[in-house]
């Protein structure tokens, strides 16, 4: 326990001295001598009568005293200080989807579950990606959860009605689904580890949402994009709602979207259906789910309870007494 105010009490101590005196040369200047006044104060029932008054205005100076000491220790701000080490929650996630017109209605089972999720992180930032020939960053990598929350509530809309501006700049490129192109623009996401020194503890990891029908000529082919995402450590997370496999070849579009995304630590899930999203996004947080004790940090937190419980008993007690002492 310290106080943080602590030169409030000597000048408390001084007050209640100079209270004091003051109080005693006033009393030794009152009264005045009355003439055979001791056949009054002699009497059984006076001699009771003072020693009761005598009892009660000594009680209430003590009261009183205790009051002022209470309300100035109060005053004074008594505070503990106190070590903690925080726990950080340490994820960073950017969600990465194919925009192309077989993934809107996955795209928007996503964007609903995340814009829920979002409003209960504690530590986490999270992003996301659209892609369909050509890459847009609806929003980098931010612990601000509100506004996350109101881009995904808007990106959820957009897909689910499949029009409108939302989609403005994800087809500037030659073909349709480039799938490796999408990747490897979520990845670049993530800060370089050499520039975030300061969160290199972070998990990283892309939630990527795709069918992996490529149509069309890419920069990155999705091998690529996975060895890119290996390099900067980020583990990719692939939901496929169109898993038509014709076999178990390793050349099929989902064999290799697993593939690519069991290489870097991730995990593949084929989609019954967009209801199925919740149950998968939920694995997903629970894999990626870690925390680190941060640097010790000094907790100073006020500790006026009790200071302020002895004043509140002082105060109530010299009311009392007051009432008794009233003729």
């Amino acid at each position: 326990m310290e106080l943080t105010y602590w030169w409030i009490l000597p000048l408390a101590a001084l007050a209640l001295v100079i209270a004091a005196r003051l109080l005693i040369r006033r009393r030794s200047q009152t009264g005045r001598p009355v003439a055979h006044g001791e056949r009054l104060t002699d009497l059984p029932e006076y001699q009771k009568v003072l020693r009761r008054y005598k009892a009660t205005l000594v009680l209430a100076m003590v009261l009183g005293a205790l009051f002022l000491a209470a309300t100035a220790t109060a005053a004074a701000r008594p505070a503990q200080r106190t070590t903690e080490q925080p726990e950080i929650r340490n994820r960073d996630i950017i969600l990465c989807l194919d925009v192309s017109g077989s993934m809107t209605s996955t795209d928007a089972a996503i964007a609903k579950v995340f814009q829920e999720l979002a409003r209960q992180f504690d530590g986490e930032r999270i992003g996301m990606v659209i892609f369909d020939s050509s890459s847009v960053q609806l929003f980098p990598l931010t612990d601000d959860y509100d506004y996350a929350a109101e881009q995904l509530t808007a990106a959820q809309k957009a897909l689910d009605s499949g029009a409108g501006s939302f989609f403005d700049g994800t087809w500037n490129g030659r073909g349709s689904s480039l799938i490796g192109d999408g990747l490897a623009s979520c990845v670049q996401g993530f800060p370089d580890v050499e520039s975030d020194a300061g969160n290199a503890k972070r998990s990283r990891s892309v939630v990527l949402a795709t069918d992996n029908f490529l149509s069309g000529d890419p920069i990155f082919t999705l091998q690529q994009a996975g060895e890119l995402a290996r390099s900067k450590n980020v583990k990719v997370y692939a939901l496929n709602p169109g898993d038509f496999d014709y076999g178990g070849q390793a050349d099929q579009p989902g064999g290799q979207l697993k593939a690519v995304a069991e290489g870097t630590g991730g995990s593949y899930f084929a989609l019954d259906s967009p209801d199925a999203v919740p149950g998968i996004v939920q694995k997903v947080q629970e894999t990626e789910a870690s925390s680190y004790l941060a640097a010790p940090q000094v907790v100073v937190s006020d500790s006026p309870a009790l200071p302020l419980g002895a004043a509140l008993l002082a105060g109530a007690g010299m009311v009392i007494l007051g009432w008794r002492l009233n003729p």
